[in-house]
């Protein structure tokens, strides 16, 4: 984030991807300094001042009212998730408010036994920065089937999908297109920090990334947003082989607290066939496994 905050970046970049031809701007042929439209441009089309939009751009203005936010948004041709996201960037708290620090993620009951139910069904939970707070065995199975299962349960050890994904060669691979998984860690990571800019964790794995992925540090950058609840995979499992699931994310009617992420197939398709063979596999490693306590027996 530059010294003017998350709205000013994210308005800077969008504008940045627009061309004048695309929203009707003649240009006669000049020389543009850079890339995009200009500042007046934006505020030309959004109907408000130039010196107002500047403002907002510059962090110097945090009080923009709904409609002219909209304005804005429509403008800078954003679809539904984004203009949410411009929302919620503009009523986010400044960086010398009273942001506490938000509270731990906790899998309740009711969670553990939704989780549980899902008996045939890959599904994991994860928090809002991408922690995997739990899984059930098939979820383990499919997605991180080399991770330790019981890593979840470990707050020090637990798996998170966002570093999976970019810095994991199994999880990279396990995605026929790489690219599409990727952008939807991003996209979600950009809605997470606009609901909780004050997250220190979240900075830290968002900074974290930057460094150590130049394709996490490319895709940020842009400041795409992207609200990925329901999305077809490709995966090339190396137990079960390839198939296609459907990733679905079940949040809460109030849109806080872990999300149940759940994997499926059509019925009767070769994919189908494929997770009943995962769920036989896993229901055997899992047998094999030794218990805590248990006595080993010499061979």
């Amino acid at each position: 984030m530059s010294k003017h905050g998350h709205l000013a970046d994210f308005l800077q970049a969008r504008r940045g991807l627009l061309r004048p031809e695309e929203v009707g701007l003649r240009t006669y042929g000049e020389r543009r300094r850079v890339p995009g439209l200009r500042r007046e441009e934006l505020a030309m089309l959004a109907g408000i001042s130039a010196p107002y939009y500047a403002r907002l751009e510059q962090g110097q203005s945090h009080n923009a009212s709904p409609e002219v936010l909209d304005a804005i948004a429509g403008a800078l041709r954003l679809d539904e998730s984004e203009r949410a996201h411009l929302h919620a960037l503009a009523r986010a708290p400044r960086r010398d408010g009273a942001a506490g620090r938000p509270r731990a993620e906790r899998v309740t009951p009711a969670t553990t036994a939704l989780l549980a139910a899902f008996e045939t069904t890959p599904a994991i939970v994860v928090g809002r920065r991408t922690d995997v707070l739990a899984w059930n065995r098939q979820g383990h199975g499919l997605f991180a089937g080399h991770l330790d299962p019981d890593g979840p349960g470990d707050p020090a050890r637990r798996p998170n999908m966002a570093r999976l994904v970019f810095l994991d060669a199994h999880t990279r691979d396990l995605y026929a297109d790489w690219p599409a998984k990727a952008r939807a860690v991003v996209g979600n990571l950009r809605l997470t920090a606009g609901r909780y800019p004050g997250d220190p964790l979240l900075a830290g794995l968002i900074g974290e990334l930057t460094m150590r992925s130049t394709e996490f540090a490319a895709m940020w950058a842009d400041h795409r947003v992207l609200a990925c609840d329901v999305a077809d995979y490709e995966m090339r499992h190396p137990m079960v082989g390839t198939l296609t699931v459907t990733q679905q994310t079940l949040r809460s009617p109030q849109g806080d607290g872990p999300v149940l992420v759940v994997a499926t197939a059509d019925p009767g398709s070769p994919s189908a066939t494929a997770l009943t063979l995962l769920a036989h596999v896993t229901a055997s490693r899992e047998a094999a496994r030794p218990r805590p306590g248990a006595e080993v027996r010499p061979a």
